[in-house]
């Protein structure tokens, strides 16, 4: 924590660097990812302060829409897409998952009741041909489709892809490399940006 701390006493020194933030943010990014502290989103992309709108969840998770009962989350893509106006959504999803590894081994998550009810209600098990890869790429490159494919279901978001003011992404990066694939359309497959 010292480290952390130190860091902190002298990260504002330089006020100057940061006085332009005071008059609002305006991202064009939301960048939904993984709580996972390997998956760094600033460090990934090279953003400086304002330029991202992040949501992190265990599992980069996008839970369902449901407008009764509304969730931080819901909350959070909604600001991003009316108020702040984002431009581009992406869900990156990473490699070593342990969220995802979970699902597809099916681990015992009993001792954690939050998790265990977190990934059952947010995670349709994604496919996977072989559970026992530490990486679980697939299965995570399937979970990331899932997401966007919830996104889709939000009203806000669904409004702005119809009027062709939004596009969505779906980014794997590996933690064990720091690189980044993009999924692709097209091909249907993950390919490095």
């Amino acid at each position: 924590m010292q480290p952390l701390i130190d860091n902190a006493r002298t990260f504002g020194r330089r006020p100057e660097d940061f006085a332009g933030l005071a008059a609002g943010q305006s991202p064009e990014v939301l960048f939904i990812t993984c709580s996972d502290s390997r998956v760094v989103p600033a460090l990934i992309t090279g953003a400086r302060p304002g330029e991202l709108f992040e949501l992190r969840t265990a599992g980069n998770i996008v839970p369902p829409y449901a407008s009764t009962t509304p969730t931080g989350e819901a909350a959070t893509i909604e600001y991003a897409v009316e108020v702040l106006g984002v431009k581009d959504i992406v869900v990156c999803g990473h490699s070593h998952c342990g969220a995802v590894g979970a699902v597809v081994r099916g681990d015992d998550l009993n001792s954690v009741p939050a998790v265990r009810d977190w990934l059952a209600h947010a995670v349709k098990e994604p496919e996977c041909s072989d559970p026992t890869d530490p990486t679980v790429a697939e299965a995570v490159q399937n979970h990331v489709l899932t997401q966007l494919l919830r996104l889709r279901s939000y009203p806000c978001v669904e409004q702005r892809l119809r009027a062709d003011g939004l596009r969505l992404h779906g980014w794997y990066y590996e933690v064990h490399t720091g690189l980044v694939r993009e999924h692709r359309a097209d091909t249907d497959t993950f390919e490095t940006l």
